[in-house]
């Protein structure tokens, strides 16, 4: 069985992360990656605080094994939900689309685990310097708000700017890309796409349709010229939103058109204002199935094909 730091440091069976996707990771998913060995992570995205606390308490309701909430940074809320991870005490905190600096001491003071996303070796440098316990190296083949660079160009280039334990994410969503991933060096895996077919994924069935039946080229990325690039299917929604990217909208209009699209997406299933999220892995994702049997299924693969590694070399 693959076991690795991280493991020791939070307490987890399997080194797997499952993506703090905003609307998405609730309570209930988060629950079931976490008694199915990994980490289970809630997404606060842009929900309030209250919101927050009764998916964290619903999970602690489910089951006794390490849990984190996701801060997305740029939410107005994100100063109330930061508070509210320590005053439930969370086990580990993950953060995204921006910099935790001011919430560092307040985490670790509280004894949660901080492990930030980053898409910058600069970044990792930053939150290496500030006492994170961690990093997660998030390639732009992810779904949701992305960076420039590839997950096999960044996670080799993390893992050689510090020593904290490298979690790599962003175009993995089986036993083989778990496998490359620590071969790049990093200690862990996170996935979000994959874990949108989970049985505890309460997405919109006809989001799950989609990604059950999405294809290699199903994807696109909108949203670079407000400096915040997400990456979605390929529907009606985002076709439209590009077009009025670069079609003379302004800024604030912009911004209008796309809030509360992926809300839409994932409670109702819109396929005419909805967002759906997805990384470019959606492709391999075929059944649903038990986020236990993800998690499980996705690390011994790994191990096999790892094993399979050494006997390549003569």
């Amino acid at each position: 069985m693959i076991h690795s730091k991280i493991c020791e440091i939070l307490g987890i069976r399997y080194p797997v992360f499952q993506g703090g996707m905003a609307w998405i990771a609730d309570g209930r998913l988060a629950a079931a990656v976490s008694g199915g060995g990994g980490l289970g992570i809630i997404g606060a995205g842009n929900a309030p605080a209250d919101y927050v606390r009764e998916e964290i308490r619903k999970a602690r309701s489910l089951t006794d094994k390490p849990i984190g909430v996701n801060v997305m940074l740029m939410s107005p809320f994100a100063d109330q939900v930061a508070h509210t991870a320590a005053e439930e005490g969370v086990e580990v905190v993950t953060t995204g689309a921006g910099n935790p600096s001011k919430y560092m001491e307040e985490w670790k003071a509280a004894g949660i685990r901080v492990i930030p996303v980053v898409a910058s070796v600069a970044m990792a440098k930053l939150m290496t310097r500030l006492g994170a316990s961690a990093l997660i190296a998030e390639g732009g083949e992810s779904g949701g708000h992305v960076g420039e660079l590839t997950t096999m160009v960044l996670v080799p280039q993390i893992c050689d700017a510090t020593a904290l334990p490298v979690i790599a994410a962003g175009g993995i969503g089986d036993g083989r890309g778990a496998a490359a991933a620590f071969m790049l060096g990093a200690c862990g895996v996170q996935m979000g796409t994959r874990f949108l077919s989970a049985q505890e994924c309460t997405i919109h069935p006809a989001y799950k349709e989609k990604i059950l039946k999405a294809t290699d080229l199903c994807t696109m990325v909108t949203g670079k010229r407000l400096g915040h690039p997400v990456r979605s299917l390929r529907t009606r929604f985002a076709r439209e939103y590009l077009k009025a990217e670069y079609g003379g909208m302004s800024d604030e209009e912009l911004e209008a058109l796309g809030t509360g699209a992926l809300r839409l997406a994932v409670q109702e299933g819109d396929m005419e204002k909805g967002c759906f999220l997805s990384g470019q892995i959606a492709a391999l994702v075929k059944e649903e199935e038990p986020a236990a049997e993800i998690v499980r299924s996705v690390m011994e693969e790994a191990e096999e094909i790892l094993k399979r590694a050494g006997s390549w070399v003569e």
